[in-house]
């Protein structure tokens, strides 16, 4: 059973009222029995070590809610990850905080203070913790990141229904006038809520990025009794190709009860196979290693599309 996030952050103050001294809170620390996580905030120490990395960085958030003004609320990254979005490409070394009351944005020791103006009434609570409205808060990752990040969180969001892309249109252009939004555009532009993966995201920038055709993401395959047994990752409809991304993650989450991954491998080559004989596509495979060499890969991709427009024009 995972612990209780809202309840394992003790600050000083709480563990002096329970009979503890400086000199023992720093022996806790030195023998690993408490962790300090803030300054003046500390958790159990085997807890600590039992989170992932993600909920270590909630566990932080709370810390410094903790000790803030009552009218502060996580907002940016801060609630992004709070309502379980992806957070590809952007650290979590800092707290993104706003308050309610119109005070300015600073920056402190881990904490970013920004100077938007949010309404009380538009705070919401996810897991306990006050954040910002999820439509805002797509927008506020689009200030604080590059494109490809920021894609990657945005879809994710909408692929969960936190958002729609309708919701963050209209958010997007109430906050037109918001500083760092060069990012916001360029991602409203490229979003959608078919996108299912980190992974499929930065495909689509890596498209965006070297000027590729578009594909039309998660597309239906038939069988030839006319019922739906496959979807293609993305389909260049046009060019009679379809792409699919290869990674650990994917493997984990299709792999069937009891199934090996070798077992599970053949499966997909022979839906592929059969993608193939049904459509008459040929398929191109992406892993992560090619995401990290764009160019080259963008090269490839176009590469096997001009090789199969040519008899399509001819």
């Amino acid at each position: 059973m995972k612990p209780d996030l809202d309840t394992i952050v003790a600050l000083r103050r709480e563990l002096l009222a329970r009979g503890y001294t400086d000199p023992q809170i720093r022996a806790l620390v030195r023998r690993g029995q408490l962790a300090r996580v803030r300054h003046g905030s500390y958790v159990d120490g085997a807890v600590w070590r039992s989170l992932s990395s993600i909920d270590q960085y909630r566990v932080v958030v709370r810390a410094v809610l903790k000790r803030a003004h009552p009218s502060t609320v996580a907002t940016h990254i801060s609630a992004a990850v709070e309502r379980g979005a992806p957070t590809w490409g952007i650290p979590l070394n800092e707290v993104h905080v706003t308050r309610t009351d119109g005070k300015t944005g600073r920056r402190e020791a881990g904490i970013v203070h920004h100077r938007g103006k949010l309404d009380e009434s538009a705070v919401e609570i996810v897991n306990g913790v006050r954040v910002s409205p999820a439509a805002r808060n797509a927008v506020e990752v689009t200030t604080m990141t590059t494109v490809e990040p920021a894609l990657v969180t945005v879809n994710g969001m909408l692929n969960a229904a936190m958002v729609t892309v309708e919701e963050f249109a209209a958010e997007v252009a109430a906050c037109k006038h918001w500083p760092d939004t060069l990012a916001t555009n360029i991602v409203l532009r490229m979003c959608d809520a078919r996108i299912q993966s980190v992974a499929e995201s930065r495909t689509v920038f890596l498209g965006w990025a070297h000027h590729l055709p578009c594909p039309e993401p998660q597309v239906p395959v038939a069988d030839e009794h006319g019922l739906v047994f496959a979807y293609a990752d993305f389909v260049y409809e046009d060019y009679g190709v379809f792409l699919e991304f290869d990674g650990r993650i994917k493997y984990e989450l299709f792999r069937r009860d009891g199934e090996t991954l070798e077992e599970y491998v053949l499966r997909e080559k022979r839906r592929e196979e059969q993608i193939c004989l049904l459509t008459g596509w040929i398929c191109i495979r992406i892993t992560w290693q090619d995401l990290e060499q764009p160019v080259r890969t963008a090269r490839r991709i176009r590469r096997i599309l001009d090789s199969r427009r040519r008899p399509l024009e001819a």
